[in-house]
Order: structure tokens, then C-alpha cells, then sequence
């Protein structure tokens, strides 16, 4: 009897100004674990496209025009998608989230108890203790809860940037249609669990430093705001 081939899993990076990390976090993508790494850079203005088509194995596209991270990140699944990705992990570029984790994030797909999976800063401890900022903590925990509340899930966050995805998954939720913003990962979410879609989270440490990519205060009351606009059902 044949044994069934390896799922193929692409690791897509959604970039924007991260020349100062994007090697840093190339190389500590575990190589064992993915078949082919996708960078898509959104109009960055520092030298994120020169340093990133400078690393090997790494697939570089490049967006003559801003699209935002909801947009930029439509380009990492379609790219994806179209190379047969059979899992897609979405690793930000900037080094906050830990690379060395995407063998733990994709094993709940690999092993078929998950449709999705979300790195959680909350899972295992304080992310406050890692330097998050304490209006950023409370806007996660409000959310969240409203989230969970009016979804059905019991997530410990919905605001990672870390996350894995079938291609079942993502031929099944129209995220096309999404928000060219940050409330994209929000929308996703919302589809996912009104498709009852099962959603896996991994514990995962984070990092916060200057070159790592972060809103501000009125982008997050945006964000925010936008967020609570994903729990009214908008999908025909």
C-alpha cells in the first residue's frame, strides 16, 4: 500500500519596510518544515525588495502600489495557492512572531484536527511581560471576548498575525472579498467560524522592538472599530 505524499506547505511573508529583518526571519524559517518560501512586498520604501531577492530559495513579488496587509496578503494566498500549496503558514517578516515555531503551527493541519491555526501571545503567559503596551493588552482582551461572545469560539486571541491555513480552507472562505486593511485577519476569522471551520491555537512567544512593525494608537481605535463591524454578518 502507498503511503500518502507530504502535504506541501509554503510559508508567505506579507512585507512592508522590513529591510532590517527580513533575512533574520528568512533564516530562522526551520527548512525541514516548508516546501517553498513567498515574500510579497507591498511598495515598501527602504530595501526590503534588494535584501529579500538576495536569499535564497525565497520567492520575490512585488507591489508597484500599496495594497495594504489585507491586500498584501489576498497576493501571498493566490500566489500560494497557484504553486499547489496544500498548507500556507503566514509568518510576518518583521521578527515579531518566532519563525522556529511553524513546525508547531502547521502540525494541527498535518495532522487533520484543525482547518486553521492561530499563534496565541496570551495561551501561555502575559505578552505584557514581553513589552506590549498596556492600551494595545486591554484592546486585545475587549475584543477578543466580544469576539468569542458573538462567534462561539473560545479562542484565547483573534488578534495574532501568526496563522496556518488549509487550501481547503482557503478555497472554501471567500477572503478575496475581504478588507484591504488589518481587519482582514478579523474577517477571516469571522468566516471561519460561521463555516464552523475548525480553528487550533499554538502557544507562541513574541517579540517587541523598534524594528518591528506596529500601528498606532488612532490606527488601533480604527482597527478596532473595524473589528466590531466583522461580527455583523456581511456575507451573502
Amino acid at each position: 500500500m502507498m503511503s500518502q505524499p507530504a502535504p506541501k506547505v509554503i510559508a508567505v511573508l506579507p512585507a512592508f519596510n522590513a529591510a532590517a529583518t527580513v533575512r533574520r526571519t528568512c533564516d530562522a524559517i526551520p527548512k525541514d518544515a516548508v516546501h517553498e518560501m513567498i515574500l510579497v512586498d507591498d511598495a515598501s520604501s527602504d530595501e526590503t525588495v534588494a535584501f529579500a531577492t538576495a536569499i535564497p530559495g525565497l520567492h520575490v513579488i512585488v507591489h508597484p502600489k500599496n495594497h495594504g496587509y489585507g491586500g498584501n496578503q489576498k497576493t501571498c494566498y493566490d500566489e500560494a495557492l497557484r504553486r499547489s500549496a496544500d498548507i500556507v503558514v503566514m509568518i510576518h517578516p518583521d521578527f515579531q512572531y518566532d519563525p522556529s515555531r511553524v513546525p508547531q503551527m502547521i502540525a494541527p493541519l498535518r495532522g487533520g484536527t484543525a482547518d486553521m491555526v492561530i499563534g496565541s501571545r496570551f495561551l501561555d503567559g502575559d505578552p505584557r511581560q514581553e513589552g506590549m503596551d498596556w492600551w494595545r493588552y486591554c484592546g486585545n482582551r475587549l475584543l477578543t471576548g466580544l469576539q468569542n461572545a458573538v462567534l462561539g469560539t473560545s479562542l484565547s486571541e483573534c488578534h495574532s498575525g501568526y496563522r496556518a491555513y488549509t487550501r481547503a480552507l482557503l478555497e472554501t472562505v471567500p477572503y478575496r472579498r475581504f478588507s484591504d486593511d488589518f481587519s482582514f485577519d478579523s474577517q477571516m476569522i469571522a468566516a471561519v467560524a460561521r463555516r464552523r471551520m475548525r480553528i487550533a491555537e499554538v502557544a507562541i512567544p513574541v517579540r517587541y522592538a523598534s524594528d518591528s512593525s506596529s500601528i498606532s494608537f488612532c490606527k488601533s481605535i480604527h482597527y478596532g472599530l473595524a473589528t466590531l463591524k466583522t461580527l455583523f454578518p456581511q456575507e451573502p
